[in-house]
């Protein structure tokens, strides 16, 4: 079933894993570097994108909510809603942390930060 705007529903991870991701200006802001998910939910919770560093050195980790990431086919990356100030200050967490207490933590994190509905609260009264 295709999406509002043509795409497909479904998406191998192994073909958003190094996908470009772009501020709301368009500047490239990094690149998905994993997707994590929930083994009892079948949610994703987050992606994990990359942003700084030079040859994998001093790169931040960022847990960013997926309903927040859209395609862009014309940039061939994802488009987050946010400006570049807002993600230079978002949390960030090293790969470990962003698994400590099943993810968890980054995940409610990322979701206060961005102030993005959570998946898993959604109908739960």
């Amino acid at each position: 079933m295709p999406t509002p705007d043509g795409h497909t529903t479904a998406i191998r991870a192994s073909r958003v894993i190094g996908t470009d991701v772009y501020s709301t200006s368009g500047d490239k802001i990094g690149e998905i570097e994993d997707v994590m998910l929930n083994k009892l939910d079948n949610q994703i919770m987050f992606a994990v994108v990359g942003f700084g560093g030079f040859l994998g050195f001093g790169e931040k980790f960022h847990a960013i909510p997926w309903s927040s990431l859209d395609y862009e086919k014309d940039k061939g990356g994802y488009i987050v809603p946010f400006s570049e100030e807002q993600l230079k200050q978002a949390p960030s967490h090293s790969l470990k942390e962003l698994t400590k207490d099943d993810g968890a933590a980054a995940r409610d994190a990322a979701f206060d930060y961005y102030k993005v509905e959570r998946y898993w609260v959604v109908g739960a009264d």
